[in-house]
């Protein structure tokens, strides 16, 4: 009957083989795989930025497709939500008569029922 070799002993001398072995592979792992999230990461953040380029671009051929097209101006008889004819309210004439020629209209701030929801400070 051959001997009994406690596993115990097996462990203190497979022990240092393995991380002799395995500590150079894992950290290559790990190495690769921080490199690849990092391009990623860098990818991601070039799309994003392209599609924004993009987005602004269209914006700005809009405006000006708006312009050369003489549709700029607030129209006197708008469409409601319901499809409805609305005209602007005394207050907006006034905001309009108010306003100094070619100056910039400031946009209106409305208060949502969901403001803020989801968001901690």
């Amino acid at each position: 009957m051959p001997p009994v070799v406690p596993p115990f002993l097996i462990g203190l001398i497979v022990a240092p083989l393995a991380k002799r072995l395995l500590k150079p592979l894992v950290r290559g792992v790990v190495k690769t795989s921080v490199g690849v999230v990092m391009e990623v990461k860098k990818a991601a953040h070039e799309a994003g930025e392209n599609i924004h380029d993009l987005a602004a671009e269209v914006a700005a051929d809009m405006v000006a497709a708006q312009i050369a097209s003489g549709d700029g101006h607030r129209p006197t008889e708008t469409t409601g939500p319901y499809g409805e004819k609305t005209t602007p309210s005394n207050h907006e004439k006034e905001e309009v008569a108010d306003r100094v020629e070619g100056e910039p209209r400031t946009p209106k701030i409305r208060a949502t029922a969901g403001a803020g929801a989801g968001k901690t400070s």
